[in-house]
Protein backbone atom coordinates (compact mmCIF):
# COMPACT_ATOMS: atom_id res chain seq x y z
CA UNK A 1 0.00 0.00 0.00
CA UNK A 2 1.12 3.44 -0.71
CA UNK A 3 1.62 5.51 2.58
CA UNK A 4 0.26 9.12 1.25
CA UNK A 5 -3.35 7.08 0.29
CA UNK A 6 -3.27 5.02 2.84
CA UNK A 7 -5.68 5.79 6.18
CA UNK A 8 -5.27 4.17 9.99
CA UNK A 9 -8.67 3.45 11.11
CA UNK A 10 -8.51 2.63 14.96
CA UNK A 11 -10.83 1.85 17.48
CA UNK A 12 -12.84 -0.75 15.87
CA UNK A 13 -15.36 -3.59 17.13
CA UNK A 14 -13.34 -7.24 17.46
CA UNK A 15 -16.03 -8.78 15.60
CA UNK A 16 -15.87 -6.53 12.38
CA UNK A 17 -14.55 -7.99 9.06
CA UNK A 18 -13.11 -6.30 6.11
CA UNK A 19 -16.01 -6.54 4.02
CA UNK A 20 -18.03 -4.39 6.50
CA UNK A 21 -14.95 -2.30 6.91
CA UNK A 22 -14.72 -1.51 3.00
CA UNK A 23 -19.44 -1.57 2.69
CA UNK A 24 -18.79 1.38 5.76
CA UNK A 25 -16.46 3.19 4.03
CA UNK A 26 -18.62 2.68 0.44
CA UNK A 27 -21.58 4.04 2.18
CA UNK A 28 -19.72 7.20 2.43
CA UNK A 29 -19.63 7.86 -1.44
CA UNK A 30 -16.37 6.43 -1.44
CA UNK A 31 -14.50 3.71 -2.90
CA UNK A 32 -11.56 2.12 -1.26
CA UNK A 33 -8.35 0.25 -3.47
CA UNK A 34 -7.49 -2.26 -0.66
CA UNK A 35 -9.12 -2.82 3.06
CA UNK A 36 -7.02 -4.74 5.87
CA UNK A 37 -8.89 -5.65 9.34
CA UNK A 38 -5.64 -6.22 11.27
CA UNK A 39 -5.86 -9.65 12.84
CA UNK A 40 -3.46 -11.68 15.72
CA UNK A 41 -1.83 -14.12 13.84
CA UNK A 42 -2.24 -16.73 16.87
CA UNK A 43 -6.11 -16.16 17.53
CA UNK A 44 -7.27 -14.77 14.52
CA UNK A 45 -9.60 -11.88 16.36
CA UNK A 46 -8.65 -8.89 15.24
CA UNK A 47 -6.69 -6.49 17.22
CA UNK A 48 -9.22 -3.65 16.47
CA UNK A 49 -7.71 -1.66 14.11
CA UNK A 50 -7.17 -1.93 10.05
CA UNK A 51 -5.82 0.18 7.12
CA UNK A 52 -7.74 1.48 3.63
CA UNK A 53 -6.12 2.48 0.65
CA UNK A 54 -7.13 4.77 -2.36
CA UNK A 55 -6.52 5.11 -5.86
CA UNK A 56 -5.70 8.93 -5.15
CA UNK A 57 -4.52 11.54 -2.36
CA UNK A 58 -7.49 13.21 -3.04
CA UNK A 59 -10.21 10.16 -1.74
CA UNK A 60 -7.55 9.80 1.19
CA UNK A 61 -8.54 12.37 2.35
CA UNK A 62 -12.39 12.07 1.68
CA UNK A 63 -12.04 9.04 3.74
CA UNK A 64 -10.75 11.16 6.29
CA UNK A 65 -13.21 13.56 6.58
CA UNK A 66 -16.22 11.20 6.10
CA UNK A 67 -15.30 8.72 8.51
CA UNK A 68 -13.04 10.14 11.46
CA UNK A 69 -15.23 10.71 14.88
CA UNK A 70 -17.91 7.89 12.46
CA UNK A 71 -19.49 5.76 14.60
CA UNK A 72 -19.57 1.69 13.31
CA UNK A 73 -21.42 -1.14 15.08
CA UNK A 74 -21.10 1.22 18.43
CA UNK A 75 -17.40 2.40 18.49
CA UNK A 76 -16.69 6.02 17.29
CA UNK A 77 -13.93 5.42 15.07
CA UNK A 78 -10.58 7.41 15.11
CA UNK A 79 -9.31 7.83 10.84
CA UNK A 80 -5.94 9.66 10.21
CA UNK A 81 -3.03 9.01 7.53
CA UNK A 82 -1.22 6.01 7.73
CA UNK A 83 2.52 6.10 9.32
CA UNK A 84 5.17 3.70 7.82
CA UNK A 85 6.01 0.78 10.21
CA UNK A 86 9.14 1.79 12.33
CA UNK A 87 11.07 -0.76 12.74
CA UNK A 88 11.05 -3.69 15.43
CA UNK A 89 13.79 -3.90 18.13
CA UNK A 90 15.33 -7.26 18.46
CA UNK A 91 15.57 -7.82 22.55
CA UNK A 92 16.99 -10.71 21.70
CA UNK A 93 14.65 -12.91 24.20
CA UNK A 94 16.43 -16.13 23.81
CA UNK A 95 19.16 -17.54 25.72
CA UNK A 96 22.37 -19.00 24.08
CA UNK A 97 22.95 -22.32 24.98
CA UNK A 98 26.12 -22.89 23.14
CA UNK A 99 28.33 -22.24 26.03
CA UNK A 100 30.05 -19.69 24.50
Amino acid sequence: MEEEKKIYIGNLEFGLTQEDLKRAIEEKGITPKDVKVIQDKFTGRSKGFGFAEFETEEETQKAIDALNGHELNGRTIQVNKARKMKPREDFGGGHDYSGR
